[in-house]
């Protein structure tokens, strides 16, 4: 918005030549949300505890978690509402790319704000039950892959990691890919929310890291030296990772260890799914794996949970998902929150150093 407004100024004024600039937004995007959610937090908060907004713990859980029931939750209404603003002021409101994300990020949360509303409701951990919940997500991504399908000239091939030119063309199959890759992502950042601060950290990062991937593949001279699929107009969407950066960072203030608040799963959702659709416009959606690895094993440590008691009446882990196997073992909560971090951190790194490793 404020590109339209403000830079057709430059005519006269050479200083508003800046909002041409990606990167120049990019930095005040992730700024306006981070401002926004720091601002606006103690007045969010506040108004959760008036509303007796709490959260309600599982009762099989580890005893740890037993004091924070009562915590206000579905404090990702915060954190999507900072991204939308922020996004809509800085990036390029015309460009399809960008309401794609805000779709699935408000798709997803809305998702996750009728589970919320739910267990609110209900006085229960329960919420909407597995079926509702997948299918509605299956239908928000169904639609995200079908609307990016019949784009012209939108490339349906993957691109592998550490392989430049081995890049098979899934052609109609892509839309059931990038479904799965968008409910994916979007349910198993859902899973790791169970401590304080550990999934909105790790979204931090994932975030950061295609911000950079973005921005690469929208810019034609470095997607070309890399070797990498350029997508004209994705560049567009670093304004939305780095109003996610923002929003994330501010949000992290009140979340981090003991929480003033938690995002719940309107936030859970509707950050995984915008990250997994990010993955698929940016055509990095392997890497996506990489980079939130951390996501990923505590996706298959609840899977394989379920499977080897069903098959074997055993269990793999003391608890899952798995940060909750560490707590159970004794660890601490923030020793589990900035180790899983340290992690993450380093698959972020991995991940970029393949866009030369190829």
């Amino acid at each position: 918005m404020l590109y339209y407004l403000l830079y057709p100024l430059h005519t006269d004024y050479i200083f508003f030549n800046v909002f041409k600039y990606i990167t120049f937004r990019t930095i005040y995007a992730t700024v306006t949300a981070l401002l926004l959610t720091l601002v606006l937090g103690p007045i969010f908060i506040n108004k959760l505890k008036a509303m007796r907004i709490g959260q309600y713990v599982r009762d099989d859980g580890p005893e740890t978690h037993l004091k924070k029931e009562g915590t206000p939750t579905a404090g990702g209404i915060l954190i999507l509402f900072s991204i939308i603003v922020s996004t809509c002021l800085w990036a390029d409101i015309t460009s399809h790319y960008i309401w794609t994300v805000l779709f699935s990020l408000a798709g997803m949360g809305f998702i996750g704000l009728l589970d919320d509303w739910k267990k609110i409701r209900f006085a229960n951990t329960k919420g909407i039950s597995a079926k509702q919940k997948l299918g509605l997500q299956f239908l928000v991504a169904a639609a995200i892959g079908v609307f990016l399908y019949m784009q012209p000239g939108f490339d349906t091939r993957l691109s592998l990691p550490f392989f430049k030119k081995v890049l098979p063309d899934l052609q109609i199959f892509y839309i059931p890919f990038s479904i799965l890759v968008i409910v994916g992502a979007s349910n198993a950042v859902n899973l790791t929310d169970g401590l304080d601060g550990l999934a909105i950290g790790l979204v931090l990062i994932v975030s950061a890291t295609y911000l950079l991937f973005a921005y690469i593949t929208g810019h034609s001279i470095l997607s070309d030296y890399l070797k990498i699929s350029y997508i004209s107009g994705a560049g567009e969407l670093t304004i939305f990772c780095g109003a996610m950066v923002g929003a994330c960072m501010g949000f992290l203030w009140f979340n981090s260890h003991p929480a003033d608040v938690f995002m719940g799963d309107v936030g859970s959702l509707g950050l995984g799914g915008s990250l997994g659709t990010v993955a698929v416009i940016t055509k990095h959606e392997i890497l996506l794996a990489i980079v939130g690895g951390m996501f990923v094993i505590e996706c298959l440590s609840v899977i394989f949970q379920v499977a080897s008691f069903k098959l074997r009446g055993k269990r793999i882990f003391h608890m899952a998902p798995i940060h909750h196997h560490f707590e159970i073992k004794g660890w601490a909560e923030p020793k589990i929150i900035v180790r899983f971090w340290i992690i993450g951190i380093v698959l972020a790194l991995l991940a970029i150093s393949t866009l030369k490793l190829r």
